[in-house]
């Protein structure tokens, strides 16, 4: 983008919360966010459309895929439409998640996303499975979960290059720490999931990726390990046998962990979301969609990895067992539920851009409306409907 934007609103990010706002934007980076009385230009009149809110662009850090297209197809094309599409909707940035597949179909599936990653399309991706505990596999092929096997990880590894940058796992399968290391020697971010760890393996298991990540040798920037979708696909908090939730819930408080939440009304009671900002604070958790192909689109027939899926009433689920398969919802409809379950506007956009930016190493370039980042913009009206989005400076979708 050659000529000047400037954009007039409330601004909403995790650093401030400005009523009369300018943001300023000049080759694709943002050169002024604050309030309009501060710019040394002209910020011109006031925007006389109904109240508009500006929010830096969203980051979700765990979707599957969107418009009929599914991350685990292997195909480049396809991908690249599902990402297009987000990027539409507000998540301007976006890690790619795979579902449990054969060796063959993981390699053949990282290797396709490392094409939209180089491309920058996608952050990288993220590895959801095959490292899972059967007892837990949710709406993952249980036939196809393996235990951690370092032959395996070597071929992942070489198939994404740098563009793998989280994998799940379960703490208490044979062979988890040494994956943990392998993964944090590699800057890789270990996310605890479809678990039924005990509360001290898991909570060894955070303690262990949190030290690898802070080694001398990590130079990503990603420092703190993540929880998939916390509560869901693990065992709910007993007061006998607290087991995972507890664990990562205390090492969130501490700060040492980022727990992730689909707050999309459908995987959390709103009053869960709301006791989760409650006790261990906005800055501690990011909120994602765990989006499926369905996303975007109506009810009917749709499949995620091997396993075919119905969606109803906005609900998915695997046809065989019932298990919830995914979310439909975007990262803007995750915020709006948040905030109606009472999380803070603010609390909610801090953990939809800033706390997911930071997980991937990059506060210095997205997640937060500052001089010098990238020109990343949802701008929504005043019940956080889209009403534009900016992306490296280009309308991808033109303001309303």
């Amino acid at each position: 983008m050659s000529a000047t934007l400037i954009l007039r609103g409330r601004i909403v990010t995790g650093s401030m919360d400005v009523p009369d706002g300018a943001v300023v934007v000049d080759g694709g980076v943002i050169t002024y966010a604050g309030p309009a009385s501060g710019f040394p230009g002209d910020p011109g009149p006031k925007d006389h459309e109904p109240a508009r809110i500006i929010l830096p662009g969203l980051v979700d850090l765990h979707c599957h895929g969107s418009l009929g297209a599914d991350f685990s197809e292997g195909s480049a094309e396809g991908a690249r439409s599902a990402a297009q599409y987000l990027h539409s909707r507000g998540t301007t940035t976006l890690l790619a998640s795979l579902v449990t597949g054969s060796a063959e179909h993981l390699v053949r599936n990282l290797k396709a996303l490392k094409t939209l990653a180089d491309d920058g399309l996608i952050a990288g991706s993220h590895l959801e499975g095959p490292f899972l505990a059967s007892g837990q596999c949710g709406a993952h092929d249980p036939t196809l979960l393996l235990e951690p096997d370092a032959g395996l990880v070597s071929d992942l590894f070489e198939a994404a290059g740098s563009s793998l940058v989280s994998m799940t796992l379960a703490a208490e399968l044979p062979g988890a720490t040494a994956l943990v290391d392998m993964l944090t020697a590699r800057g890789v971010i270990p996310s605890l999931g479809h678990t039924a760890a005990d509360h001290g393996t898991a909570a060894s298991l955070l303690e262990q990726a949190a030290g690898g990540l802070a080694g001398p040798g990590n130079s990503t920037g990603r420092i703190r390990p993540t929880v998939t979708h916390l509560f869901n696909a693990m065992p709910s908090l007993h007061h006998r046998a607290p087991g995972p939730v507890a664990a990562s819930l205390s090492a969130a408080h501490a700060g040492n962990a980022v727990v992730e939440l689909i707050a999309d009304g459908v995987h959390l009671a709103p009053e869960t979301v709301k006791m989760v900002f409650e006790l261990v604070g906005a800055e501690n958790i990011a909120l994602v969609t765990d989006s499926m192909a369905a996303t975007g689109l109506q009810d009917g027939q749709y499949r995620l990895g091997t396993l075919a899926v119905t969606v109803d009433k906005g609900v998915a689920r695997v046809d065989s067992t019932g298990a919830i398969a995914g979310g439909t919802a975007t990262l803007l409809d995750v915020v709006r539920s948040a905030v109606a379950a009472g999380v803070p506007l603010q609390g909610a956009v801090h953990a939809a851009t800033a706390v997911p930016a930071s997980v991937l190493g990059l506060s210095a370039q997205i997640g937060d409306l500052r001089a010098g980042m990238r020109a990343d913009v949802a701008v929504v009206d005043g019940d956080l409907n889209l009403a534009g989005v900016l992306r490296r400076g280009e309308w991808v979708t033109p303001l309303e």
